[in-house]
C-alpha cells in the first residue's frame, strides 16, 4: 500500500510506493520505492548496493520534475531521512 507521508505541495501529496508494485515487471529489492505525486511518478528513494555505509538511502527527483530544484539528489542516513530531504528540494519548486 502506498504510504503519504503527510506532506501536501500544491494539493500534491508525496506518496512512496514500492517500485515492484509501480513495476511489476521488473526484479526490485525491497528498499526500491518510487515517489508519486497526484499519481504521477516523481523520484525514486532507494537503498543500492554500492551506497555509502553511512548514508546508504539514495533520493532523486525524476527527470523533468528536477526544474529549478537543488538539491535534485542526495544521500541520507535513514529512509525517512531520505523522504524529508526529497520533499524539501520538492517543495522549492
Amino acid at each position: 500500500m502506498p504510504r503519504n507521508w503527510g506532506i501536501d505541495t500544491s494539493s500534491r501529496p508525496l506518496i512512496l510506493k514500492r517500485a515492484s508494485t509501480s513495476h511489476p515487471s521488473g526484479t526490485w529489492s525491497v528498499d526500491d520505492y518510487d515517489v508519486l505525486a497526484g499519481g504521477d511518478i516523481v523520484g525514486r528513494i532507494v537503498k543500492p548496493d554500492n551506497a555509502p555505509e553511512v548514508t546508504p538511502w539514495f533520493w532523486s527527483l525524476g527527470y523533468g520534475h528536477h526544474e529549478d530544484c537543488t538539491p535534485t539528489q542526495g544521500y541520507a542516513a535513514t529512509r525517512e531521512d531520505a523522504m524529508v530531504a526529497f520533499s524539501k528540494s520538492w517543495r522549492r519548486r
